[in-house]
């Protein structure tokens, strides 16, 4: 379905649009959510959706609202113009949660500041988890980080949609710097040899896993790269 409003999603009739929070990690404040809530009021929303990746869409705005409603929403409503990072999802990790090994929160947090302005061929959704448990869905996400209680693990190459399919685990036992410095050289890696609208599950399918990593060798030589069954 192609949107004319830029910043907005055109919905199924046709005729009104949702727009969806940007909410890194999925934590927000009460002052967030009053002014999620101020908006759907004013402007007549008929449903406010919790999606997936821990956003929140205003779903049933009439066309001459949109503007009005992301201007209202200012930094919670950023317009995507390119394909970028859709979101940055997490856990509680270590924050709230008994079985949290790693910050997931504070590391998504961090990462959301990494990404948040890049664009790519295709869109990225970024999971974190805390703990093997993943409650972040860093398993089918474009790029997924999962925390053990020996560091984080990086993974590469996830999807959940149509075509399914695990991530693969690029690291493990990593520190949090070193998490990053990885997730950034494997978007960067994506960025320049991807085609135009590939997202990165079908591109490590094209790409293969051996030749990523054998890359990755020649730029992460202090990091010890998964062997390839």
């Amino acid at each position: 379905m192609t949107n004319d409003l830029e910043g907005a999603i055109r919905q199924r009739d046709g005729m009104t649009y949702a727009v969806v929070t940007r909410i890194p990690a999925g934590i927000v404040t009460p002052d967030d959510l009053e002014k999620i809530a101020k908006a759907g009021r004013k402007y007549k929303v008929p449903m406010l959706k919790i999606t997936s990746g821990q956003r929140i869409a205003l779903v049933g705005l009439q066309p001459e609202d949109v503007q009005k409603a992301i201007d209202e929403l200012g930094p919670l409503a950023k317009p995507e113009t390119a394909p970028c990072v859709k979101f940055v999802q997490s856990c509680l990790g270590t924050e709230m949660c008994k079985y949290g090994n790693q910050d997931s929160i504070g590391l998504a947090r961090t990462v959301d500041g990494l990404f948040k302005d890049l664009t790519f061929p295709a869109k990225i959704k970024i999971g974190i988890s805390g703990c093997p448990r993943c409650c972040g869905e860093s398993h089918t996400r474009d790029i997924g980080i999962m925390g053990t209680n020996r560091g984080w693990t990086v993974l590469f190459g996830g999807n959940a949609g149509t075509r399914p399919r695990f991530a693969d685990v690029i690291a493990r036992n990593l520190s949090a710097e070193e998490a990053l410095d990885c997730a950034r050289r494997l978007a960067e890696y994506y960025q320049n040899h991807a085609k135009p609208h590939e997202r990165t599950a079908r591109f490590m399918e094209r790409v293969g896993i051996e030749t990523l990593k054998s890359d990755l060798l020649a730029f992460l030589p202090y990091i010890q790269i998964e062997k390839v069954n």
